[in-house]
């Protein structure tokens, strides 16, 4: 999150040059920083500005979710093949099965 500067020696001396007592500018001032940090907590609570997701931190969560995606995927894959293998060496066994038996019957 970026912070927002205030330069209170800049808007003192500012205050001074325009006739203000070193006093009147250290109080306006002080009351300056606390209305600057009331607004900013007002408007971080309103918009929920701690919660904000930023594209770097979007960015990171895509890519973890899109390389998880990859393993289901790979995973998906193995499990299809080892099925697919599987059924394929099923089949061979009943089809030779068949034949062997089919033989010795004629």
């Amino acid at each position: 999150m970026t912070t927002i500067t205030f330069d209170t020696h800049e808007f003192i001396k500012e205050l001074k040059s325009a006739g203000f007592s070193e006093e009147q500018a250290e109080i306006i001032t002080k009351l300056q920083k606390a209305a600057v940090a009331s607004t900013l907590d007002q408007a971080r609570h309103d918009y929920e500005l701690d919660n904000l997701v930023t594209n770097q931190s979007l960015d990171s969560r895509i890519r973890e979710s899109e390389l998880k995606n990859e393993v289901r995927l790979a995973e998906t894959k193995s499990e299809l093949i080892r099925w697919i293998v599987s059924v394929g060496l099923l089949q061979t066994a009943l089809i030779t099965a068949l034949l062997i038996k089919l033989s010795t019957v004629t």
